[in-house]
């Protein structure tokens, strides 16, 4: 029993050990990621603005999530927008974009890959320019979708699960947008 009651009081005291410290490392590593992040979107959102974009402000709406970016021109008008869209049918699960807008809300300038895991040498074709290029100009608030889902946009050859979330993705930062930004 003493043995027993020996492993138990070691167990407990290596658990809490570890506890304090993985709690430690938190703490220290919480608010440079932070950064770290909100730097990437920004970086991201400067990317995908229109031309003529002076200056970029980040726009915070209610929850963390309902934020976008407005671009500004010289003489302080908005004439863009950037807002980031989530797709979760990815090949390799989410893809996250941050989509330039123009000023209308609904005309994509470009976008800019934030977060995804797709097969190499196929679906991360993504950020090809010959795929990403089909978007500019397209009327995101008409639902955009590949040409095998009755859209305009073609697919990826042999990615179209991946073409169809980066879809997903632009029509989620084009609602977003219009509900975040009225």
């Amino acid at each position: 029993m003493k043995k027993i009651l020996g492993l138990i009081i070691s167990l407990t005291v290596i658990a809490g050990v570890c506890s304090a410290v993985l709690a430690y490392i938190d703490n220290v590593t919480r608010a440079p990621i932070a950064e770290m992040k909100d730097k990437k979107e920004r970086d991201a959102a400067k990317a995908v603005m229109p031309e003529g974009v002076v200056s970029v402000e980040k726009v915070q709406m209610g929850k963390p999530d309902d934020s976008y970016f407005a671009g500004k021109d010289g003489e302080g008008r908005v004439i863009g927008y950037a807002v980031s869209g989530r797709d979760p049918g990815g090949y390799g699960g989410d893809i996250v974009l941050m989509v330039g807008f123009k000023a209308d809300r609904r005309t994509v300038v470009c976008y800019k890959k934030l977060q995804a895991s797709e097969t190499p040498g196929l679906g991360t074709k993504l950020s090809s320019p010959e795929f990403s290029g089909q978007f500019a100009g397209k009327d995101a608030s008409k639902k955009l979708a590949v040409t095998k889902d009755g859209g305009e946009i073609e697919a990826i050859t042999s990615a179209t699960i991946t073409s169809r979330a980066v879809c997903g993705a632009v029509n989620d930062a084009q609602a977003k947008l219009s509900r975040v930004c009225r």
